[in-house]
């Protein structure tokens, strides 16, 4: 019987998007390059920016990044709670890598807690393999109103036995209140977990904060483990959530960025209500060439953009009422009668067709709606999920692709005789098959391959026949040198040695 158990140290934050995924991804390629083994671990997430794991399930797509700054393949032990939001009331709850049910967020409350025992039961599993477990909390533990049944916070700490570190962004303000009024509001016991602080997303002089350290101090008693300045590379990792992705990568709905050069492509995506795997465009975002436009609600798609790419969504058929409710339909029509190009990737590839119906209610209520009618294929919202890593080419330049797919539906149509793509599914050897499709004057194409902009060659071949000039950016290299340069920044400033110390 293995009786190895790992140590383990928690981050939770005193709100949301604090920094905690980042602190941990960072963490764990530090302590990695240290030589111990290192696995991430977040109990609940809530987020539609998913990846697909190595046993075939799907998780947050932050564990994943984490997953990979520790060298390891992502598994589903690894976040095995994760709500998919479909509307504003409810979510898609994915339990161990596998879609379990849809719950409204009060019925969730109800559910919660009989999740704790699967919950443990991954955590446990990664312990007995690792050297450290690094623990990311959801939202903030001074959420009380949200204590009951937690499994995310301090209800998995205490369960668990987990030590804490709580994690405070001094960039939106306020820090110092709410660090002290977290502790104010934690019970006892909970209060007992902690062992420390942290400062995140420091700007400027780091001394000028020496008496904020000393006030948090003193108020709540803990110590502090650093403060870290602003990483201003992160914008160069995939984000957990869409809330931040105009501010994490400095793109908004303006027409151009400054230094575009004259041959310089410029490309739009309509930010959908319930947008999904949005890290999709982070490649095309780094490319110097590229204007990337993320067209907010309310705002028009850009005159003289060069491509729109229809991205993937949690719910195809809300979003096509909310694409429509924005006028985006009409820029679209009008975009390609001008001989632009457009791109849909899964959910927005399912858009581009005819008619979307959904018989069985999979996203919601049942019922149907008429696609945008670029391309000549109908989709079904039936069957099983399907989730699988997946490479082959692009078939109109042979270009090879690399990525995953996570949708459900059956795409068919007579558009689908002229596939865009050729896959063959990872690295087993099943033979290929097609996905999507290509409308007869290619000016139209759509797949379920989300992830293929970060193929190199494929991209540079995008580019090119978009009369662009592409540059020799190796993506999965910056993402690796990025990783190390995160890394460096915390072994700089926060006391790493200390924070080892602090997890049992």
């Amino acid at each position: 019987m293995n009786t190895h158990r790992a140590s383990a140290l928690m981050l939770q934050g005193t709100g949301s998007d604090v920094g905690k995924s980042l602190l941990v991804a960072g963490l764990a390629r530090a302590l990695t390059r240290r030589g111990l083994r290192v696995l991430p671990f977040k109990p609940q997430n809530m987020s539609n920016n998913a990846a697909v794991t190595a046993d075939g399930g799907e998780i947050g797509r932050a564990q994943a990044l984490q997953a990979r700054a520790c060298g390891v393949a992502p598994r589903t032990d690894m976040n095995p709670v994760l709500l998919k939001p479909q509307s504003e009331l409810g979510a898609q709850l994915v339990v161990q890598g596998r879609v379990r049910a849809t719950a409204e967020a009060r019925a969730y409350q109800g559910l919660k807690a009989g999740l704790m025992p699967v919950v443990l039961e991954s955590f446990e599993r990664l312990r007995a393999e690792a050297d450290i477990v690094l623990v990311e909390g959801a939202g903030s533990p001074a959420e009380i109103n949200l204590r009951a049944g937690d499994i995310a916070n301090m209800g998995f700490a205490l369960a668990a036995r987990v030590p804490v570190v709580v994690v405070g962004d001094i960039d939106r303000g306020g820090v110092i209140a709410s660090l002290v009024g977290t502790q104010a509001v934690l019970a006892p016991e909970e209060r007992a977990q902690i062992r420390g602080y942290i400062i995140n997303r420091f700007r400027g002089d780091v001394s000028l904060f020496a008496d904020g350290l000393t006030a948090i101090t003193d108020r709540t008693g803990w110590r502090s483990f650093g403060v870290v300045p602003w990483f201003a590379q992160a914008g160069r990792l995939p984000a957990e959530d869409a809330m931040g992705l105009g501010q994490t990568r400095n793109l908004s709905h303006a027409r151009t960025r400054t230094g575009l050069p004259d041959d310089g492509i410029r490309i739009a995506v309509p930010l959908l209500s319930r947008i999904a795997n949005f890290d999709d465009f982070d490649p095309l975002a780094q490319e110097p060439g590229v204007a990337l436009t993320l067209v907010s609600p309310g705002h028009p798609i850009p005159a003289g953009t060069d491509l729109i790419v229809l991205p993937g969504t949690k719910s195809t058929l809300a979003d096509l009422g909310f694409l429509r409710a924005q006028g985006w339909d009409i820029d679209i029509l009008a975009h390609v009668r001008q001989g632009g190009r457009v791109l849909g990737i899964c959910g927005g590839y399912q858009m581009l067709g005819l008619r979307v119906e959904d018989p069985t209610g999979v996203e919601g209520s049942p019922g149907g709606a008429p696609g945008l009618g670029l391309l000549h294929v109908t989709t079904v919202l039936v069957g099983d999920k399907m989730l699988s890593d997946a490479k082959g080419i692009d078939i109109a330049t042979g270009a090879p692709v690399t990525g995953y797919e996570m949708h459900m539906g059956r795409t068919e149509g007579p558009d689908c005789t002229r596939p865009m793509l050729r896959l063959t599914a990872g690295d087993r050897d099943s033979g290929t098959r097609c996905d999507g499709a290509v409308s007869a004057d290619r000016r139209v194409a759509g797949c379920y391959l989300h992830g293929l902009f970060r193929s190199d060659r494929f991209r540079a071949a995008l580019l090119a026949e978009l009369g662009g000039k592409p540059s020799p950016h190796n993506f999965e290299a910056g993402v690796e040198a990025t990783l190390d340069a995160l890394a460096d920044h915390l072994e700089a400033h926060l006391n790493v040695d200390a924070l080892l110390v602090a997890a049992q």
